[in-house]
């Protein structure tokens, strides 16, 4: 099971990651751009954006820790139940999300840390 603060502490180690609200809720941004944000109580779940194919594939593969709603059909987002989701899924979710949004100089920065370079 995890929590919002859960969810921000993974992020903490990509760089330049903001917490800020879009849609006037808790979200994780880069470079002013929001790449996952928690929905309200009301509706519960993570949003994390993240490509169609891998939308499909997390879908398909029958995990209930990953969803959708027609509201999201045909967008770049999968929703992730916190009380299901493994945590490396989720942090790997969180790090494909910022690759998506984050500039190129962030996204080289990373890549640079990951392989030992500086």
């Amino acid at each position: 099971m995890h929590t919002w603060d859960d969810v921000v502490e993974l992020a903490r180690n990509l760089p330049e990651v903001e917490e800020g609200t879009w849609y006037r809720t808790p979200a994780l941004k880069v470079a002013g751009k929001g790449f996952a944000r928690l929905r309200s109580e009301a509706e519960g779940g993570l949003v994390v954006t993240c490509g169609l194919d891998e939308k499909a594939a997390l879908l398909g593969s029958g995990d209930p820790a990953f969803y959708t709603t027609a509201h999201y059909d045909g967008y770049g987002a999968i929703l992730v139940d916190l009380d299901r989701v493994d945590r490396r899924p989720l942090l790997e979710l969180l790090t494909d999300a910022w690759r998506i949004k984050a500039p190129a100089r962030l996204r080289r920065s990373l890549g640079e840390r990951r392989d030992g370079t500086h």
